[in-house]
């Protein structure tokens, strides 16, 4: 790391250095340029901490990688690789918000699966890429444990569902609309309500940007890092 990337880090617990380690730089010799490589996987971990045998993506981990890489003028670009089933809405649209607002060039791609607040994680890069046999779940905004049964609550569901749209049509092709027709639909998941996508049925509805794989996305990241 450079000296700018652990002046970033100095001011957070030994407990967060030790874990943002495994965010590496990808420093390959005779690479054409120096990118980061961030991968969110398995459920994101948010504001309550779950099972040891979950495998996790911990957001307050991932924001201080975010803000060392975009302080480090040694690192031209991030490609975020996404398989996740989803998890904690409000630090997953977090780490989105903050990708988004990012100069540094960003590229994701969702391989397995970029379900529920993966979806916004998967649009928030700059260009988004998914492979073939991957997929993507919409659905509305669920939450477990003590629930009161006032109309406030259906509000606060309410006004936490219109960030995600919100969020999701301002940063990719789809409408708010057709977003919401999507996360709304019956009769495709038992129980429940919402859609699956495809690879290239999110394409398709303007979610993602372009099938493709890992090889499409490093390219098409080294073309934005050199002004294409």
């Amino acid at each position: 790391m450079s000296d700018e990337m652990n002046e970033s880090i100095s001011e957070v617990t030994p407990e967060q250095v030790q874990s943002s380690e495994q965010y590496r730089d990808v420093a390959i010799a005779g690479a054409k340029h120096l990118i980061h490589c961030l991968s969110v996987i398995g459920q994101i971990e948010g504001h309550y901490i779950l099972p040891p045998q979950n495998k996790t993506t911990k957001y307050e981990h991932i924001m201080p990688a975010l803000v060392a890489i975009e302080q480090d003028r040694s690192i031209e670009g991030l490609i975020i690789i996404i398989n996740t089933v989803g998890g904690d809405v409000e630090a997953g649209l977090a780490l989105a918000e903050l990708i988004s607002s990012m100069k540094t060039p960003t590229v994701s791609i969702v391989v397995g699966g970029g379900h529920s607040i993966g979806v916004p994680l998967a649009v928030s890069a700059k260009k988004s890429f998914i492979v073939k046999s991957a997929t993507m779940t919409v659905h509305p905004v669920r939450m477990t444990g003590l629930v009161l049964g006032v109309p406030q609550t259906l509000s606060y569901f309410e006004k936490m569902q219109e960030r995600i749209v919100r969020f999701v049509s301002d940063n990719s092709s789809i409408s708010s609309e057709r977003f919401k027709e999507l996360m709304l639909k019956t009769g495709e998941l038992v129980m429940d309500v919402g859609s699956v996508l495809t690879g290239e049925d999110a394409v398709a509805e303007g979610i993602i940007d372009s099938v493709g794989g890992l090889s499409e996305a490093i390219e098409c990241l080294y073309d934005m890092i050199e002004g294409k």
